[in-house]
Order: C-alpha cells, then structure tokens, then sequence
C-alpha cells in the first residue's frame, strides 16, 4: 500500500523530488477517501485494551520487561537447578514459575473475556487459581523432595 502511496508521489512531483522531501519517512501511511480532502488513517479502528496494564504506557512497558526478563530468567533457572539443586532453587523456581502462568494467563483473559462481571470473576478465578498453585509448589517443597529433585528423578528412570 505505502508502495503505491509513494509511486503516485513521484508521479506527481518527479523523482528528484521524492529524494528531497523530509517528511517522507516520517509520515505514515494515509489513504484518500474516494476524492475528498479528509484523509483516513487505516489504523484509525484499532483497540488497544489496558484493562491490565493500568492507564499509562509507561506502566505496560514495564510490564512487558518485566514479563520477558522473567522469561530470560526462567531459561537460566533450567541449568543452575540441575546442578544447584537446593530449597533456595525450590522456592524461587515456585515462585517464578507461578507468576509467569499467572502473567501469560492473565493475557489470554484479557483478549478474550469481555463483560464487567466476566472480567472480574475470571481475575479472581485467575488469581485463586495461582494462589493454589504457589501454595502447591511451596508445599511440595516443603513436605517432599521439591522440585529439582523430583525432575531429576522423573530422567533417572
């Protein structure tokens, strides 16, 4: 689309202009409505829900850091448990692996739970369900072998 945009500006005005024009790169890409003056903007329609992230930009760019630096973490928790294995290593993977569920499912009922009622039950639901989680895990760690030594003896055998 952009490329038919720009064919039709060199058109008009030549090629020597399209390399001097300042804005050209800066602009985005606009679309006359049917020979009118008023321009649409094809992203005019597009609903960016922040029922989650609260109301500032700022705040969902944190969030989404914070959900990849856990990500990143999570991939090197795999080899510092296998050869660490320890309560300190139990509690912080129980920890780490339940908020990144609770972050990931909290994204899939954002997309796709709507309604004032349903979105309220759903995040309560959701956060019974990591509490439940998180209390599981702890206790495993507590009460049993914990969790690096229990994924190392699911490959022993």
């Amino acid at each position: 689309m952009a490329a038919v945009i720009r064919l039709g500006f060199v058109c008009r005005r030549g090629f020597k202009s399209l390399l001097h024009h300042s804005t050209l790169l800066a602009r985005p890409a606009v679309v006359p409505h049917k020979c009118q003056e008023q321009l649409y903007l094809p992203t005019a329609k597009i609903h960016a829900s922040q029922a989650l992230h609260g109301s500032g930009s700022n705040t969902a760019s944190l969030h989404w850091t914070a959900e990849r630096t856990l990500s990143v973490l999570l991939l090197a928790m795999g080899p510092v448990a296998y050869f660490n294995p320890g309560p300190v290593m139990d509690y912080s993977l129980a920890a780490a692996l339940t908020l990144h569920g609770h972050w990931g499912l909290g994204e899939v009922l954002t997309d796709y739970v709507h309604g004032d009622t349903k979105v309220k039950l759903a995040k309560a639901g959701l956060f019974l369900l990591s509490t439940i989680t998180f209390s599981g895990l702890c206790y495993f760690n507590y009460n049993d072998v914990g969790i690096c030594k229990a994924i190392a003896l699911l490959w022993s055998k």
